[in-house]
């Protein structure tokens, strides 16, 4: 294989670093990026400097904002006695995408994983218990973990550290997706639909 100049080799090199991005993308970003004007160029690098060096997490939630406390923390108009305890910032967007949730948030980055080493104190949760100490309001915790294994043993974690404060702790429902097949889904999304089922 013919190898390409050095400086393009390193670009393509940095932008297989990030998340979901394989050589053959890398190099169609890289080649796309070296069609760009040079104010182009310079306008993305400095997005990215500029966002790299504005954003920060919020001191309240662990959201990521600009400001601090965040414009959900902030929001008076917000259901103070709810929060709801996601694994990442984008998972907030996600929750908010829906414009049904109108509570509080609390973001964990990251979940329980023993094969990976990560335990509770490699998360945001001391400052959830933290926060829970210092506001008599909430009454309920919506824990919205992956529905995965790490997912799973973060929400029994929380759970059962929450279980003595009195505070109501609710998981968000799994189960089959709207517009899903029966015959796709694998066996613990089978399990969890049906141990999810309601009354009609």
């Amino acid at each position: 294989m013919r190898q390409y100049p050095r400086p393009l080799n390193k670009l393509i090199n940095e932008l297989s670093k990030l998340p979901g991005i394989g050589g053959k993308t890398a190099q169609r970003l890289a080649f796309h990026v070296l069609s760009l004007s040079d104010s182009e160029v310079k306008s993305l690098a400095e997005s990215i400097m500029y966002a790299k060096q504005n954003l920060h997490y919020c001191s309240v939630c662990g959201n990521l904002t600009d400001k601090d406390p965040c414009s959900v923390c902030e929001d008076e108009s917000r259901d103070r006695t709810t929060i709801c305890v996601v694994e990442t910032p984008q998972d907030v967007l996600a929750m908010e995408r829906i414009r049904e949730y109108n509570g509080l948030y609390h973001v964990l980055h990251g979940a329980i994983s023993p094969v990976e080493g990560i335990g509770p104190n490699d998360i945001n949760l001391k400052s959830l218990i933290v926060r829970l100490q210092g506001d008599s309001d909430v009454q309920e915790i919506i824990i919205a973990t992956n529905p995965n294994i790490e997912g799973e043993a973060t929400a029994m974690y929380i759970s059962r550290l929450l279980k003595a404060t009195g505070i109501k702790v609710t998981r968000i429902a799994h189960g089959i997706p709207v517009g899903g097949d029966l015959e796709y889904a694998d066996e613990v999304t089978l399990l969890k639909a049906v141990e999810g089922r309601r009354e009609i």
